[in-house]
């Protein structure tokens, strides 16, 4: 196999590359040192698997968790590639390393403390390699939001086999990372290959968290495919997981601190599910190559952009339209600023910034996209994405810096001890037993906010506490941040954005537009063959066929092999394995 798109087109059934994907081949092919900087769901694993084919020896690659090897490994043995992983879980290490030793396989999957090891460098010496990939080379800088120890470990190894081509692949990675990896796994700059981090497909929202059970549970309505929903504590996701789990839809609990064992069910689930929604913590997620996943919510506030864009990128990965979802609250902020001041003082101005940028995205009245692109450090971007919440349904702006001077001098006036509701009530003037106990009803500030303005009094407050203007102290009572001053001197204003109300779409109206064509006879008996051969294979469903793949064979109804042969990503080992039984579906359909 001499030609890569010949191979392309045999092994995986794609009739041509997508993106820099001919570009990275070639120069792997060539035998040179490359970066490549890949969104997710844009093909980084085919990089390397398709010259594992083409080249002669093993491709060693080199994976941060034992999951994703796995579910990797299930994918290249599905269209014919001889895999194996090497892992602590695998029973079968020993003919693993015979298959290597014997040259009969393409790929082996390792994780990076094995393959930082003595022994593990000298296995290498016994057979002859084609490639190293460094997968999430991301993990390898300190300046990465995923630092793993290990991975700074991997230059030796590379550098014992000099003749052997590498390959770093990332989806998450701003400019400062993407030195950082060239330095530290020894690959010029320029052979750093940016793609890009534009995810078209998937639709960003953010709202202001009022009631997160209520507004997951309505995303979950509109949502039938599988999801996945981040919470920051493990208790919150038991708690939410029980209530979502009330609405009738399938949902499983997923954290550190359950059973290793009840772990593994609950992700096994969850990877062969079609309609499944796991409720986690972010120990959930980069070991999970599921492409199908049509939502990510986060309950809470991510740790940073970096951390935002890589988890919400585990959403349609198949190309398919989905959707992210981010419901915050001020105290996110609040918590935030408090941990970055337990971290070292070296960390914090950095933490600081990140904290920043995080605010800036939630805070827009503008594009989302735009945003999060111009942070990974693409300035050419448009305007207006036409795919995220305030660009489908432009906000209000408006200027709430005289609500924020009232708001900071009722808190000022009634001693910065007590919360949110407290003042809100004294600024709207609703009498009670406690304020006639504390005075406050003769404050100057009391009933001092009504009409249109009373509306504004919780948004400028999370406002407020979201520019550290406010704090919480620690009885819960808010105290003035140094932000406070500028504004209430007039100094500076307080812009605030006003999402619209959100309709609730049709349950099935995904995000983006296309949709399956659920309901369709002929696609849903395709569907269930899928199910049928996925669970006689013992593999997700995804695995035998891709959703596109099953709705392109649902409208172009092939009648031979050879008509099935043409249908995108159905290659000639999927075609003898699963041709026949799809075609025999479609003729009992006709």
């Amino acid at each position: 196999m001499n030609d890569p798109r010949a191979t392309l087109q045999s092994v995986f059934g794609f009739p041509g590359f997508r993106g820099v994907q001919a570009e990275v081949v070639a120069r792997v092919l060539a035998g040179q040192r490359t970066l490549a900087v890949m969104p997710t769901g844009a093909g980084k694993s085919l990089t390397y698997q398709l010259p594992s084919v083409m080249l002669d020896g093993t491709c060693v690659v080199v994976s941060p968790l034992i999951a994703l090897m796995h579910d990797q490994l299930r994918a290249a043995e599905a269209v014919g590639i001889r895999a194996a992983t090497l892992t602590s879980a695998d029973d079968n290490r020993d003919e693993t390393i015979a298959r290597f030793r014997a040259g009969a396989l393409d790929l082996l999957y390792v994780a990076p403390e094995r393959a930082s090891s003595e022994g593990f460098r000298n296995l290498l010496g016994q057979a002859k390699l084609s490639l190293f990939a460094i997968d999430e080379a991301h993990c390898v800088s300190e300046w990465g939001h995923d630092f793993r120890p290990d991975y700074r470990l991997l230059r030796p190894l590379l550098d014992r086999f000099p003749e052997v081509p590498r390959l770093a692949l990332t989806a998450t990675a701003d400019a400062h990372t993407r030195d950082d990896i060239c330095e530290q796994l020894g690959i010029p700059h320029e052979g750093m290959i940016v793609a890009g981090f534009d995810r078209p497909n998937i639709r960003y929202a953010i709202s202001p968290r009022e009631n997160a059970t209520r507004q997951i549970m309505d995303l979950l309505a509109e949502q039938p495919g599988p999801g996945i929903v981040y919470v920051q504590s493990r208790a919150g996701v038991e708690k939410l997981a029980e209530k979502l789990a009330g609405t009738g839809r399938s949902v499983l609990p997923y954290h550190a601190g359950l059973d290793a064992e009840v772990r593994r069910r609950n992700q096994a689930a969850f990877v062969t599910s079609e309609d499944m929604v796991i409720v986690a913590t972010i120990a959930f997620g980069m070991g999970i190559d599921k492409p199908d996943v049509r939502f990510v919510a986060h309950a809470g506030l991510p740790k940073s952009i970096e951390a935002y864009y890589q988890e919400t990128g585990r959403a349609g990965r198949d190309g398919d339209p989905a959707e992210a979802h981010l419901f915050w609250g001020a105290d996110d902020f609040a918590r935030a600023r408090q941990r970055i001041g337990e971290v070292e003082p070296a960390r914090q101005p950095g933490e600081r910034a990140r904290l920043t940028a995080l605010g800036a995205l939630v805070e827009t009245a503008g594009c989302r996209r735009r945003i999060l692109l111009r942070h990974f450090g693409e300035t050419d971007t448009p305007e207006h994405c036409g795919n995220c919440d305030n660009c489908l349904s432009p906000p209000a702006a408006v200027d709430a810096s005289i609500v924020a001077q009232k708001f900071l001098s009722a808190v000022f006036r009634t001693g910065m001890m007590f919360g949110i509701g407290y003042i809100e009530s004294i600024l709207l003037g609703h009498s009670s037993e406690r304020s006639l106990m504390n005075g406050h009803e003769s404050l100057s500030v009391f009933g001092i906010v009504e009409g249109d303005e009373a509306a504004l009094i919780k948004p400028v407050a999370r406002a407020l506490l979201l520019r550290d203007a406010l704090r919480a102290n620690a009885h819960g009572g808010l105290e003035f941040g140094p932000g406070a001053k500028a504004i209430l001197k007039g100094e500076e204003k307080l812009p605030l954005v006003l999402p619209p109300r959100r309709e609730r779409r049709r349950r099935g109206a995904r995000a983006g537009g296309q949709l399956n064509p659920v309901g369709d006879p002929l696609f849903e008996a395709l569907r269930a063959k899928r199910r049928e051969l996925a669970a006689e294979a013992q593999v997700p469903p995804y695995i035998v066929f891709a959703d596109a793949v099953l709705r392109d064979m649902a409208a172009a109804r092939p009648d031979s092999m050879a008509a099935m042969s043409r249908i995108s990503g159905i290659g000639s080992r999927k075609l003898e394995a699963y041709g026949d039984a799809f075609l025999q579906v479609i003729r009992e359909a006709a």
